[in-house]
């Protein structure tokens, strides 16, 4: 277990600097975790979802963002959603959007660290 931080004894400016490293820990954690999660579909993929008073949705993954999937509805509407609200459709042929809608998934904007390039590296070894 590690070591307790006495915080009585911190000056304001180790409280800060302290505060802001638990914050940026936090981000990366939550950043983390939606990463994993979004590795659970592919582009292409169906999946339904239920937005607030809405009636459950069904689209196709048309793109990775940061924190979140954008989804084209069978209605035309584009949503973007967290993947952990997400579900994929069972017994769903993969779908392949128009490379009009996909184009902009080549750009990536994920953090390069440690964590994220051990889950590249891991799935490109899937790959192989």
């Amino acid at each position: 277990m590690p070591p307790k931080i006495n915080i009585d004894k911190l000056t304001e400016a180790e409280l800060i600097d302290l505060h802001n490293r638990i914050v940026q820990r936090l981000r990366f954690l939550q950043e983390a975790r939606a990463h994993r999660q979004m590795m659970e579909f592919s582009v292409g993929d169906q999946v339904s979802f239920q937005p607030p008073g809405h009636e459950p949705l069904i689209g196709v993954i048309i793109r990775y963002n940061k924190k979140t999937v954008s989804v084209l509805t069978e209605q035309g509407r584009r949503w973007n959603v967290s993947p952990s609200l997400l579900r994929l459709v069972k017994n769903a042929q993969k779908a392949t959007p128009p490379m009009s809608l996909i184009s902009s998934n080549l750009k990536f904007r994920f953090p390069r660290n440690r964590i994220y390039l051990a889950l590249v590296e891991r799935d490109i070894s899937k790959m192989s």
